[in-house]
């Protein structure tokens, strides 16, 4: 049996030229939170519907704060 290549599967903190940066990431987790906190609201998972609507606050919150003017 071949030994396999090390592979290194861990998401690296930097961010490359094709990634939109921290504003758009937040952005799109917000939105796909928000359809999950609807689906959760619609089967009445209360706690779950709470937590996903904190989520997409703290999202919608980091993408003011990148988007904020002055900012570089």
């Amino acid at each position: 049996m071949a030994a396999r290549e090390p592979r290194d599967d861990r998401m690296h903190a930097e961010t490359g030229p094709a990634d939109g940066g921290p504003a758009e990431a937040a952005s799109f987790i917000a939105e796909a939170v928000a359809e999950l906190a609807q689906l959760s609201q619609r089967h009445r998972l209360d706690m779950l519907t709470h937590l996903l609507k904190m989520v997409r606050l703290e999202a919608d919150d980091v993408v003011r704060r990148q988007l904020k003017p002055g900012r570089f």
